[in-house]
């Protein structure tokens, strides 16, 4: 009489297809929130950029007296931004340094949208390798 062998179980360490299928859906919940604030974030900034221009460089009291809650906006739309970033950071497992340049893009002219675009290519494909080999 010879034993069956018994079919091979995941290590006890290896995520299940539902906890993968829910890991994955999580983190491009928190790629897909880090997109609008990224584009949001950018668009502040240059709008900051151009109060900044009117305010100190060629003064228009018009355009100041109606840009007075830019830096305001922009400074709480950046904290919101840091939020989704340290969540997709987080999500993603990616290493310091992804984490300080998604930070500074935050706060560099034009640098958010440039950075989005790899970004979110980036962990698109990571994502779909997850998916494709967990079988979700």
């Amino acid at each position: 009489m010879t034993a069956t062998p018994e079919p091979a179980s995941p290590p006890a360490s290896s995520p299940t297809t539902d906890q993968a299928a829910t890991a994955i859906r999580k983190a491009r919940g928190s790629l897909t929130r880090y997109r609008w604030l990224a584009f949001v974030t950018g668009a502040m900034l240059l709008v900051l950029c151009v109060e900044m221009f009117f305010k100190y460089v060629v003064p228009v009291d018009a355009v100041i007296d109606y840009m007075f809650w830019v830096p305001f906006a922009h400074g709480w739309i950046y904290v919101v931004y840091l939020v989704t970033v340290l969540d997709l950071w987080a999500k993603m497992r990616w290493g310091y340094g992804r984490l300080a340049t998604l930070v500074f893009a935050g706060v560099v002219p034009v640098m958010s949208f440039v950075l989005e675009k790899k970004v979110h290519a980036e962990a698109d494909a990571k994502l779909d390798a997850l998916a494709e080999r967990y079988g979700v």
